[in-house]
């Protein structure tokens, strides 16, 4: 089978796609569920691991692929799977495979009204959004999220998520074709980067957001904090922009502001079964219609390179990915 892999950690050019072996249901951690790969969603931590600047640091060789999305081949008794089912995944690293043997609590019932495509733009940001607005953010009914880095797959992710729970939404992004990837997502406002802390206020008359999704980081931090409003939440995700900020902790008594921590993947994996739970929180919003993952890029397994250089130079809208 097809798998795409990393043998020397020099990045997205020097990524290949080879014939490996199919892996096995009977795996050295106990039966494994057989998924036949349809589509593989382009994330960040692979263009990371292929650099190997992850905090995940696998033996090389190795495959890369996070999210992904298919047709289970088979699956252990009593784990709720079973042959033709539709489904979506998400493992630490190698989904990008023609077939990929995972545990499952890592597999995920697929809507009908999803696409493949959909599926694989969906476990990694979903999660991570849920995670970040409903425990992290404390996130409520007719609160405001304003949503930096709008137009990628954790931005519009984040967008639907936080529709899902009746809040509000403002979108942060930097150019007019950014922009509309947003309202296509469902933003209620969008405003761009430059100037965003003037557009906020005067969108909320002066009070501020309850919540700042922030996956960008850099020198946008400052202006995020002075944008929440009494008891606000800024939540750190990552830095696509490059830089980490420093937070001048003074500005956090101002307004009894918090600076909170999103890692979604070390709180979910020390705790059996969480992703699953997730993933039933929002089955009714993919069912409904609200979860809707906008798709960016679409390219053939054989440009997973060329599709991680495109994310890298933040050429991405929406969530890429590639296909068998």
């Amino acid at each position: 089978m097809r798998a795409v892999r990393v043998t020397s950690l020099d990045g997205p050019d020097a990524i290949t796609v080879e014939e490996v072996d199919e892996p096995q249901a009977d795996g050295p951690f106990g039966p494994q569920v057989l998924v036949e790969t349809h589509a593989v969603g382009i994330s960040f931590p692979d263009l990371l691991l292929s650099k190997g600047e992850y905090q995940l640091k696998p033996d090389l060789p190795f495959t890369l692929g996070v999210d992904f999305a298919g047709v289970v081949r088979s699956a252990p008794e009593g784990s709720g799977l079973a042959a033709g089912d539709r489904v979506a995944a998400v493992l630490g690293q190698g989904g990008a495979a023609e077939v990929v043997a995972c545990g499952a609590e890592s597999v995920f019932p697929l809507p009908d009204s999803l696409s493949f495509e959909q599926g694989a733009a969906l476990p990694m940001n979903y999660l991570t959004a849920h995670f970040a607005l409903a425990v992290r953010g404390d996130l409520r009914e007719g609160q405001t999220v304003l949503v930096h880095g709008a137009a990628g797959g954790v931005g519009t992710a984040t967008i639907q998520v936080a529709k899902g729970y009746a809040a509000r939404t403002i979108a942060v992004v930097s150019t007019e074709e950014k922009a509309e990837v947003a309202r296509r997502a469902g933003a209620d406002e969008v405003v761009l980067v430059d100037g965003f802390r003037d557009a906020v206020k005067e969108l909320t008359e002066g009070r501020g957001v309850d919540v700042v999704m922030d996956v960008v980081g850099g020198d946008l931090m400052t202006d995020s904090l002075r944008s929440l409003a009494p008891e606000g939440r800024l939540l750190v995700v990552g830095f696509t922009g490059g830089t980490i900020p420093q937070v001048k902790v003074n500005r956090l008594l101002l307004n009894n502001v918090d600076v909170r921590g999103v890692g979604w993947g070390a709180y979910a994996m020390a705790r059996p079964g969480y992703m699953r739970w997730q993933w039933d929180e929002l089955l009714p919003m993919m069912e409904s219609g609200v979860i809707d993952p906008p798709i960016g890029a679409t390219y053939d397994v054989t440009e997973f390179g060329r599709a991680l250089t495109d994310l890298a130079e933040r050429r991405t809208l929406g969530k890429s990915v590639v296909t068998f």
